[in-house]
């Protein structure tokens, strides 16, 4: 699980903020650079090609099993398109096809999640499933610092694509794993092929309606369940608003790369787990609507940091104050929304409904977001931080709505 963590993890990073920071160094212009998180948008729809990962079998790479064989195949790709990547270079001229290799990095990551989270479920019984999630988390969270910080410390002595040539090594980790792995031996007759032959249309509207229909009308059982949906798609705006120009904006203030990676990469992953530790206790003694309006708050008010960063400028001190207190708000947030998507989830359609929930949850950071950039070329660094802080209100206000109303329990 440690492995599979750090192997899903790392991707991430290079298609986000550290890609950020190449493109600023590039000389791409601000709104480019914040449409740069369109890029991210199959991680906010992998839920629509997740049931033919889970049933379809792959020649040649199906003797290591179902899983195992997939897994193999996504990071192999993976590895090949951050290599195919790490030999662009994102110029005012080219950026294009830099984009498109590095949505082809995020195609294989996606694709990859839906196996990995796929194989740790099914390796664990319910009672070994907490344990192993958060070994899982580790990993992860071990990948983002790997993509991070050491390649924000790699970028200080060698070129980017140097730094990305190296970054591809890191799917050599899960593919590792995976071959001295065994494959899940919990029973999958539910996903095998019935035993009395039917025509394909039959066989297609049985596929459809057992993986999309089913768990979406199971969902709209729930009191309001627009509603919820329009607030998970809300929460986290505030934040993830602004998450495509932080590094450009820690560049901005005459930060280097070695200073940027230990803040934000590494003191920031700490308190990001932290922030995630203090949520679980929160909400294990005063309950997920709690937890929610408080992580909700706080994250309006850690955004309002920044804009005291802006004025501090080149303070090393502030810095650290400021990826500290943005990323604690943000692990307490992360965790609340989880706890309360987990809770919505039917125990019929658990992974479908989640893989749905979450990825509308990603929609904001992947997708609401590419205009961030656009915002930062038009105003000051502090007007654009105020503006990201005043996103946290529509979020807050619903959600005030919804346990008044006792839509959430």
């Amino acid at each position: 699980m440690l492995g599979l963590g750090f192997s899903s993890g790392f991707p991430f990073l290079l298609v986000s903020s550290t890609l950020s920071l190449w493109l600023k160094d590039s000389g791409l212009a601000y709104g480019i650079i914040g449409a740069f998180a369109l890029v991210k948008s199959p991680y906010s729809f992998k839920w629509a090609w997740s049931p033919l990962i889970d049933r379809i079998k792959l020649p040649l790479f199906n003797r290591l099993g179902r899983r195992r064989g997939w897994a193999l195949f996504t990071q192999i790709c993976l590895a090949i398109s951050i290599l195919i990547m790490a030999q662009m270079s994102p110029s005012p001229e080219n950026w294009k096809l830099v984009a498109f290799f590095a949505m082809a990095v995020v195609f294989c990551s996606a694709s990859q999640d839906i196996v990995v989270d796929s194989f740790r479920i099914d390796s664990f019984e319910d009672n070994e499933q907490g344990a192993g999630s958060a070994v899982f988390v580790l990993g992860y969270r071990i990948g983002m610092i790997f993509s991070g910080a050491f390649a924000l410390l790699l970028a200080e002595h060698l070129s980017w694509n140097m730094v990305y040539t190296i970054m591809s090594c890191g799917a050599w980790v899960g593919i590792i794993t995976i071959l001295l792995s065994k494959e899940p031996e919990k029973d999958r007759s539910y996903y095998e092929p019935s035993a009395v032959k039917l025509p394909f249309f039959p066989r297609l509207k049985r596929f459809l309606r057992r993986s999309i229909v089913a768990p979406f009308t199971d969902f709209m059982k729930h009191n309001k369940w627009l509603l919820i949906l329009i607030f998970i798609l809300l929460y986290r705006l505030s934040d993830d608003y602004k998450a495509p120009m932080t590094t450009v904006f820690y560049d901005d203030m005459g930060f280097t790369k070695t200073q940027i990676g230990y803040a934000s990469k590494i003191y920031g992953m700490i308190a990001t787990i932290i922030g995630g530790l203090i949520g679980g206790i929160i909400i294990s003694r005063k309950g997920v609507k709690y937890s929610l309006m408080l992580a909700g708050i706080l994250q309006g008010v850690t955004n309002l940091v920044y804009v005291g960063q802006a004025f501090a400028g080149n303070n090393i001190y502030m810095l650290g104050a400021t990826i500290c207190a943005d990323s604690l708000a943000g692990g307490m947030a992360t965790t609340a929304l989880v706890a309360y998507l987990s809770s919505l989830c039917s125990v019929a359609y658990t992974a479908t409904q989640y893989a749905l929930l979450s990825s509308l949850m990603s929609l904001t950071r992947d997708i609401l977001s590419s205009s961030s950039g656009w915002m930062a070329s038009h105003m000051s660094w502090p007007c654009f931080f105020l503006f990201a802080t005043s996103l946290v209100f529509p979020a807050l206000i619903l959600l005030w709505y919804m346990i008044k109303k006792d839509i959430i329990k």
